[in-house]
């Protein structure tokens, strides 16, 4: 589990766009449930050997790189925009489930990373771990994504008051654009 925690825990696109969705109190169970699920499915993969895959294949990963540099640049330019004009989470206009849902599964499937984390590295300590115990430290890396995504989503609600303004959003949303200007660089030149 701290295993997991330790990889999730990163400030990235993700836990951003999960604690703002928390904040706003918008969909934030869609967003919980789909990170949840996106990590367990990944870490579960890892487990059954998905990571000797992707090893083998590394054109899944290079394609994932180009995508993920990608979306994370436009990720950016919305954050700069943003921050350009703020204006309080409440006061801007909510989004459809179908939109947060489609943003959350980018941001959990189109970062190499996550696959690099979940499925190779975690996926390779739990078959160090031997044939019979290596479900239960997946079971502890999904416990610790859990935790997080729910802690993360459901309590930002007590960060709403410090987080609800506009002047704090303008530094948040430049902060997020420049990381992920510099992930998106990473990813390129990686």
């Amino acid at each position: 589990m701290l295993t997991g925690l330790a990889l999730i825990v990163a400030i990235g696109a993700q836990n951003a766009f999960v604690l703002r969705q928390g904040i706003r109190r918008e969909h934030v169970g869609v967003v919980v449930a789909v990170c949840m699920a996106g990590d367990a499915l990944l870490i579960v993969g890892g487990t059954v050997g998905i990571g000797a895959v992707v090893t083998r294949f590394p054109e899944a990963l290079e394609v994932l790189r180009w995508a993920g540099a990608a979306y994370l640049l436009w990720f950016a330019a919305r954050s700069f925009m943003a921050a350009a004009k703020p204006s309080a989470l409440a006061e801007q206009a909510p989004r459809s489930r179908h939109s947060v849902l489609a943003t959350t599964a980018a941001l959990t499937f189109l970062n190499p990373h996550v696959y690099l984390d979940t499925v190779v590295l975690l996926g390779s300590l739990a078959n160090q771990q031997g044939p019979d115990l290596r479900w239960i430290f997946a079971a502890g890396a999904v416990t610790g994504s859990v935790l997080w995504f729910s802690v993360l989503g459901y309590g930002a609600r007590a960060l709403a008051g410090v987080l609800g303004n506009p002047r704090s959003w303008r530094w948040i949303d430049a902060g997020i654009g420049v990381l992920m200007v510099v992930l998106a660089v990473g990813l390129v030149l990686h």
